[in-house]
């Protein structure tokens, strides 16, 4: 009967070694994902500032003690807009993403940290930390293939993610030995 369920088990862990293998095949893509969700997503931050008009975001930065609010206004508009379009096309990426972690963490200082993490009512700064983890993957792992970074050799190299394959044998190969691997 032990035997039994060891064999069950056995069978289990090696249909899940198979689906990880399966979905392994798709790492690769993640970065690309990331960007597009990401960059996205503050594309239409950035519309949605730019529609109610900059300057009045501007007028409520000042109203926190932010010098040049307008200016700031419009900076940030533009930043959200321009910077999230520019990571939907895979362009500038690790600049991009980076500039957008400081926003966000300007964001939390100024206006949703007083909310907490979850706000009781509206959105505390657990939305801030969802994107400032999105934009980390952008900056560490880049934009990925396709992007327009790699077409005009902004970028170089795609990241090198362990395969289901090595994971399931058990092997570890360090970056360096990808990158090793492909020069």
């Amino acid at each position: 009967m032990v035997s039994g369920k060891r064999k069950g088990l056995k069978r289990k862990d090696e249909d899940m070694h198979a689906h990880a293998r399966s979905l392994g095949r798709f790492a690769g893509l993640a970065p690309v994902a990331l960007r597009f969700i990401v960059g996205g997503m503050m594309f239409f931050h950035g519309l949605d500032k730019l529609t109610a008009g900059p300057a009045g975001f501007g007028q409520f930065l000042q109203s926190l003690g932010l010098p040049a609010g307008v200016a700031l206004g419009w900076a940030v508009t533009m930043l959200e807009l321009v910077g999230g379009a520019l990571l939907v096309f895979g362009l500038f990426s690790r600049v991009v993403a980076a500039l957008l972690i400081v926003n966000l963490i300007g964001a939390i200082i100024y206006v949703s940290g007083e909310a907490g993490l979850i706000a009781a009512e509206g959105v505390g700064y657990e939305r801030d930390l969802a994107y400032i983890a999105g934009f980390i993957g952008v900056v560490l792992l880049g934009p990925g293939r396709p992007s327009l970074d790699h077409a005009f050799g902004i970028e170089k190299h795609v990241p090198a993610l362990v395969s289901a394959e090595s994971s399931a044998e058990g092997t570890r190969t360090s970056v360096a030995d990808h990158r090793q691997a492909r020069a």
